[in-house]
């Protein structure tokens, strides 16, 4: 189960981000086994993976790997996504970089720098999975999100980001095959995803 701390009173904006990015910094060093994440204003801490969530991420690097090594890409965890500075900050399940990303901080790539943003959905984060990240991803240039799910039993890709979020969306039920699209040129066997 997710744990979120609550927010302050308001505060003038720079005061309460300050706080906010205090408060953010502490939490992650108090729980560094831990996903923290900063989500609409919020810091959430999440449980610890799944085996079968571990094993999602596992079985699509082991279809990613040989296209991300032929080009010089880099999938990596435990890596944030920085979507501005006042913005919240997500901890993917798994993103892939170029090889030499543009970073805000040791921590933090550029979203725009990244070529395919991954969540695995456990039990506490459907919608901050579906909804609030995807949305936030696409302001901030996020090209590819990719959402596995197997509560619902389906892999969401959503492309084409804008300020209003992204404007295509390609679902399929687990098991249907899913085309990457340019620069990937693709296709995903989900069926091994959640075996």
């Amino acid at each position: 189960m997710a744990k979120t701390l609550d927010r302050r009173e308001a505060k003038p904006m720079s005061t309460n981000h300050e706080e906010l990015e205090q408060r953010y910094q502490k939490t992650c060093d108090q729980w560094p086994d831990r996903k923290v994440e900063i989500i609409n204003g919020r810091i959430v801490v999440r449980e610890l993976p799944t085996l079968n969530h571990a094993k999602a991420i596992l079985q699509l690097l082991l279809q990613l790997t040989p296209f991300t090594t032929e080009r010089g890409w880099h999938p990596v965890y435990d890596v944030k996504i920085f979507l501005g500075v006042q913005k919240d900050r997500y901890r993917p399940d798994l993103l892939v970089v170029p090889q030499s990303p543009r970073m805000w901080d040791d921590e933090n790539v550029y979203a725009e720098e990244t070529l395919l943003v991954v969540e695995v959905v456990s039990p506490s984060s459907r919608d901050d999975d579906h909804v609030t990240k995807p949305e936030n991803c696409a302001i901030a240039g996020v090209p590819l999100y990719l959402v596995i799910d197997g509560f619902q039993n389906i892999a969401r890709l959503l492309s084409h980001p804008g300020k209003k979020g992204y404007q295509q969306q390609h679902q399929v039920t687990i098991g249907e095959p899913l085309d990457l699209p340019e620069p990937w040129k693709l296709t995903i066997d989900t069926g091994k995803l959640l075996a």
